[in-house]
């Protein structure tokens, strides 16, 4: 029996089996095959981690965000990728017009956002279906999703809704945090010991057994879990296998010209929802305005806008840092390893203006948490202070071999110069 066919049989007896409390544990083994089954059906399809986009998809990261556009065809990503953007990509009245990703970036506050127009998917996606298996790999990648939405159809298709199984079933979550559970695997033995510091209702009535039946389906026989936060089988499964990714997510529901008011205001009361028309331009502007759509994908990105500022002199306001909480953090820490790791190595305390700061400027450390448009002005550590360092004589001689090499570089191309 194939993985497809063993996938097929555990959904029809969950579907079967009642839900309460004397099922809850037949329940909670199988949602574990489940998704074991269905993560090496996806390393098996994606040939091997599951990290390569394909022939067409490999985009290099530019920019200080990446968002994927990923929706059914013909909902208006490639026109909504010209709106905000100055790239072209081609749009026509049939489906699948866009073949491969084509890449644009967003010039928004002073920051770069790359946007990622990928080829329609349908139901199946996560199976293989059309170039589904390129587009969730490339969704795996970015730092956020905008799934656009045909606002006339979403009624009779649930096309939302189908999205988001699709990318569940590749271990995408959407609008979800990891949640707070250690596992910690053992060699001595001794079993599975689960502690709790909340009630766990979600687990049945005996929720350490269900814990030791779910790590024993991965072959996890000694360990200790530790849950800090009511969890269910299924976030308990996420953590065991220990590849889903974390994704903040945007719904656009576009063309919404073509239907009532009354529908419109229920669309735009969904969670994480914007409505809109990118023919219109209701809620979307042109590539160098501002817009809702631009100021929530801005929020959902996490970017906070940084100025620095030197000894002496006014802060530079034309070109801000801009530093993201989902990739590196928006700490003094993340600003330093944005501008040089050099600073980061040499930092002594930072003095802050703006909102974070308690009062103008304050001392402040390198996990200090920054706010959107503050002022920071970066304090080196002076020659003494570095000289009682423990790692001062290594840093010497590193900077003595640099000039030396440099010094030699520079008289081989004299001698190159005088010969020719």
């Amino acid at each position: 029996m194939g993985v497809m066919e063993k996938i097929k049989d555990i959904e029809l007896e969950m579907a079967r089996t009642q839900k309460n409390k004397a099922t809850n544990y037949h329940l909670g083994t199988l949602k574990a095959k489940l998704a074991r089954l269905r993560n090496e059906l996806f390393v098996e399809q994606s040939g091997g981690s599951g990290a390569s986009g394909g022939e067409g998809f490999d985009v290099a990261r530019n920019g200080d965000a990446r968002v994927a556009l990923i929706g059914f065809p013909s909902v208006g990503k490639s026109t909504l990728l010209g709106a905000l953007t100055t790239t072209e990509s081609e749009c026509a009245a049939y489906e699948f017009t866009t073949l491969t990703c084509i890449p644009g970036v967003l010039r928004y506050k002073g920051g770069k956002i790359q946007i990622l127009d990928l080829p329609g998917i349908i139901e199946g996606a996560a199976h293989g279906a059309g170039r589904g298996k390129e587009v969730i790999a490339v969704a795996r990648g970015a730092d956020a999703i905008l799934i656009v939405l045909d606002a006339g159809k979403e009624g009779l298709n649930r096309h939302r809704e189908i999205l988001e199984k699709e990318l569940e079933t590749v271990g995408i979550r959407l609008n979800q945090k990891p949640p707070d559970v250690t596992v910690t695997k053992r060699k001595s033995g001794g079993g599975v010991r689960f502690a709790s510091t909340v009630p766990q209702t979600k687990l049945g009535p005996d929720p350490e057994k269900v814990v030791t039946q779910i790590l024993r389906e991965y072959k996890v026989i000694s360990a200790d879990v530790l849950a800090r936060e009511e969890i269910t089988i299924d976030q308990l499964v996420d953590v065991v296998l220990g590849n889903r990714e974390y994704k903040p997510a945007l719904y656009l529901y576009n063309k919404i010209d073509t239907i009532t008011i009354e529908e419109v205001d229920q669309l735009a009361r969904q969670p994480h929802s914007i409505v809109g028309s990118v023919n219109k331009n209701w809620n979307i502007g042109e590539p160098l305005e501002d817009d809702p759509l631009k100021q929530k994908i801005w929020n959902y990105l996490g970017l906070t806008r940084v100025y620095t500022k030197r000894k002496g002199s006014p802060p530079d306001l034309e070109e801000p840092v801009v530093l993201s909480a989902i990739r590196k953090g928006t700490t003094i820490s993340s600003l330093c390893q944005n501008i040089s790791t050099q600073m980061l190595r040499d930092f002594n305390y930072g003095l802050v203006w703006g909102k974070s700061a308690v009062h103008a400027p304050q001392r402040c450390g390198l996990r200090h948490k920054l706010d959107d448009e503050d002022v920071v002005q970066i304090v080196t550590k002076t020659i003494k202070q570095q000289q009682g360092s423990t790692n001062y004589a290594a840093l010497a001689q590193e900077y003595q071999d640099k000039h030396a090499k440099k010094r030699l570089e520079a008289k081989k191309q004299k001698q190159r110069k005088l010969r020719g």
